[in-house]
């Protein structure tokens, strides 16, 4: 997708400072935005002294006046605790931007408790880190083409964005998506495992199980063919694929995983219900 350049010389400040403030922040700076132009709450004294350490930036231990400058706020809050923090943060910050990492908290939610319109819904993934992740983005009305451009370029050092058309389809990109690099692991361990179990060290039978969800993740990528078509390729009639794929047929593979993901996506929708109310 294309992306509107903007110069980084928007004040912005991370509510919460985890993991993804770090991606975030980490790729910002990198892309050149001043350390002086970003603050960060996050109640945790190891987290402000190492977000202080590695980027130079002001961090505080509770929402105060310095957050009156932002032009955009990033939550990267934990669903349980976005509503207390919002209490905190209102009176000083409604009338920025404001974007949302955290799972299950509706935009409609976040509008009450900061009384504020400018809300831009999202869920990326841990692969952000490494600048590989992939975030699905929404928008409430109120939200213009530049607070989304804005969005975007502070988003984009993360990996790829994908605009969803309705929020209720966040709930399924947090099953899909969000919650999905846990599933590759889960898949690279159990490989690793059937790799030792045939007489391979721990080490090769990683570094297959990795390396080939890389290359044939890379393959798709580039691919214009369906991942049917793909998984056909390698799968000759009576051969050792076609012997794995009709194990995990027999055993139901498929259906079990997508209702795995069912079961995400209801958990998704529970968050919101279970801590986006009052």
């Amino acid at each position: 997708m294309s992306r509107t350049p903007l110069p980084l010389d928007r004040p912005i400040a991370f509510i919460g400072g985890g993991n993804m403030a770090s991606a975030i922040l980490g790729g910002l700076v990198r892309e050149g935005l001043s350390p002086a132009l970003v603050d960060v709450v996050d109640p945790g004294d190891e987290a402000r002294t190492r977000l202080q350490r590695d980027f130079g930036v002001a961090v505080h231990a509770q929402a105060g006046p310095a957050l009156a400058r932002a032009a955009l706020v990033v939550w990267a809050v934990k669903p349980q605790t976005f509503r207390d923090a919002a209490a905190q943060v209102a009176p000083h910050a409604a009338g920025a931007l404001h974007l949302s990492v955290a799972a299950g908290i509706r935009s409609g939610d976040i509008a009450r408790w900061l009384g504020a319109e400018r809300i831009v819904r999202s869920m990326p993934n841990t692969p952000a880190l490494v600048g590989l992740g992939m975030t699905a983005l929404v928008g409430r009305p109120a939200v213009q083409p530049a607070d989304r451009a804005l969005v975007e370029q502070v988003l984009a050092p993360t990996g790829q964005l994908l605009w969803v058309q309705a929020e209720e389809q966040l709930d399924a990109v947090t099953a899909l998506s969000g919650s999905g690099p846990a599933y590759v692991f889960y898949f690279i361990e159990a490989m690793t495992e059937a790799g030792v179990a045939m007489g391979l060290p721990a080490e090769q039978a990683r570094q297959l199980a990795v390396g080939t969800f890389r290359g044939a993740s890379e393959l798709a990528a580039r691919s214009d063919e369906p991942p049917s078509v793909l998984r056909e390729r390698v799968t000759s009639k009576g051969g050792t694929t076609y012997a794995a794929l009709e194990s995990m047929r027999a055993d139901g593979v498929a259906p079990r995983f997508v209702a795995a993901m069912q079961a995400a996506c209801k958990r998704a929708t529970e968050l919101g219900d279970e801590f986006g109310r009052g």
